[in-house]
C-alpha cells in the first residue's frame, strides 16, 4: 500500500511528490469477428501494466505558476488528475495542501441525465460547497457560461461547447488555493475565451498556485514562472521557462531527424 498522503511536515509546499508512481492497466487488443464487435460480445481480459508516472519527485511552492511540458504520453495530464484526487498513487507519496480547482476535461464529469442546475448542485457538494451557498451562485455561474434557458434542461441536449463553458464557469467560481489547467484556453467562441482569459488572469495576479499543461510554448512563457519538462513519466528538467523550453524544443528537433 503506497504512502499516498504525506504528513504536515511539508506544509510549506502546496504540492510535494516523492517517488510518485501511477500505474495503468493497458488492455491488449486481439482479433475479433465482425459479429462479436457489432453485438458487443468481445471484452478483452488480457492486459499489461503501464507506468504513466514513475519515481516522480518535485515540489511546488505556494504562489508558484508552474508550466508542465512534454510530448504526448509524458504523464502531464495524469499528474494533474493525481493532484485533483482523481487518480490515487500506485506507489510513493503525494501531498496537496489547499483547496483545488481542477479545470481538466471540462464538462466531462457531468451526468447527462441531470439538468445543468442539478449538476451544479452536485458538483458544488463535491467541492465542499453547501446547498445554501450554491443557491446564491447558480445564476451567476449560468450567466457566465451563457447557458440561457438551458439551465433546467437535461445536459444530454447541450452541445459539447455548452458543457465545457458550464464546467469552466463552475470550476472557477470558487476561490481556490491551487488551480489545475489542462489545455483550457480553447474553450468556447472568441467572446467566451476573452471572458475566460480575463478570469484566469485574475487568478494569476492573485498569486494563486497554478499548474498549467499546454502544448503552446507562448502560453507557458506568458503564464509560468517555472517549467517542468516531463517525458516517459519522469522529470527531465525543471527551472526557468526559457531554459527548459529551449531544452525541450531541442529534444523534439533531435527526435524528428
Amino acid at each position: 500500500m503506497p504512502d499516498s498522503i504525506l504528513n504536515q511536515s511539508v506544509t510549506e509546499a502546496s504540492v510535494e511528490a516523492r517517488d510518485l508512481g501511477i500505474q495503468y492497466r493497458r488492455y491488449l487488443k486481439k482479433s475479433v469477428s465482425l459479429k462479436e464487435a457489432v453485438i458487443g460480445l468481445f471484452k478483452s481480459t488480457e492486459y499489461e501494466s503501464f507506468w504513466a508516472l514513475r519515481g516522480l519527485n518535485l515540489t511546488i511552492r505556494p504562489g508558484d505558476s508552474v508550466g508542465l511540458i512534454g510530448p504526448n504520453g509524458a504523464g502531464k495530464s495524469t499528474f494533474l488528475k493525481a493532484l485533483a484526487g482523481v487518480l490515487p498513487p500506485s506507489e510513493g507519496a503525494l501531498s496537496v495542501q489547499g483547496k483545488v480547482a481542477p479545470l481538466i476535461e471540462l464538462g466531462g464529469g457531468f451526468n447527462m441525465e441531470l439538468t445543468g442546475r442539478e449538476n451544479l448542485y452536485f458538483n458544488g457538494s463535491i467541492m465542499g460547497r453547501s446547498r445554501a451557498e450554491m443557491d446564491t451562485r447558480i445564476e451567476a455561474i449560468s450567466e457566465f457560461a451563457d447557458i440561457g434557458d438551458f439551465l433546467d434542461t437535461p445536459m444530454r441536449s447541450y452541445s459539447s461547447g455548452m458543457r465545457a463553458r458550464l464546467g469552466f464557469a463552475a470550476a472557477t467560481d470558487i476561490n481556490p488555493d491551487i488551480l489545475l489547467l489542462d489545455e483550457i484556453f480553447s474553450v468556447g467562441d472568441e467572446a467566451f475565451r476573452n471572458k475566460a482569459t480575463a478570469r484566469m488572469e485574475s487568478f494569476f495576479s492573485a498569486n494563486k498556485t497554478i499548474v498549467l499543461v499546454s502544448h503552446s510554448m507562448s502560453m507557458i512563457k506568458r503564464y509560468a514562472n517555472r517549467v517542468i519538462y516531463l517525458a516517459k513519466g519522469q522529470v527531465v528538467a525543471q527551472g526557468a521557462p526559457e531554459e527548459v523550453i529551449e531544452q525541450y524544443l531541442e529534444d523534439v528537433a533531435q527526435q524528428s531527424k
